[in-house]
């Protein structure tokens, strides 16, 4: 395969990172020291918590994602290190969604100070896109596994 194909998605994977880390750096660091109102601020704190522990595993992911992109790149598609990167990125997603819903009493509390029913349904959009991203990469692993199965069979009896 041409190295130049993957490239628009190694930049994507890359432009997927910049926006987090910049509200990891700028947004988070603000928001606990300018509430909008100040019984807010101990419910915050458990928020912006969780968003800075999720931050680890996403950038893992992306981290994957890149690393499989190279593992195309090397026409090496079909190894074992594909079928695991897939694993760990599998495992990054349930873990920010773990995490995103061990977030949702906090958010609860802040939709019920502020009589905002509709952050509910806005703080449950991470956990259900991080559950669509797990199962997305366990198909795609046993997929992975089932070619290089089947290449390995047809390799022997040739």
């Amino acid at each position: 395969m041409k190295r130049g194909s993957t490239s628009f998605l190694k930049l994507a994977v890359f432009l997927l990172g910049i926006p987090i880390l910049a509200v990891g750096i700028f947004g988070l660091t603000w928001l606990p020291t300018h509430a909008a109102n100040p019984d807010y601020v101990e419910v915050l704190y458990p928020i912006v918590t969780i968003m800075y522990a999720s931050a680890a595993p996403y950038f893992y992911a992306l981290y994957q994602a890149y690393r499989l992109l190279n593992y195309i790149d090397k026409n090496t598609a079909f190894s074992e290190d594909s079928v695991n990167a897939l694993k760990w990125i599998k495992l990054s997603a349930i873990v920010i969604s773990c995490l995103y819903v061990f977030m949702l009493p906090f958010v609860f509390v802040v939709a019920q100070l502020d009589d905002a029913p509709g952050l509910v349904l806005i703080g449950m959009v991470p956990v259900f896109a991080s559950i669509v991203i797990a199962v997305f990469a366990a198909v795609l692993q046993k997929l992975l596994k089932d070619a290089i199965e089947l290449k390995d069979e047809n390799e022997h009896t040739i």
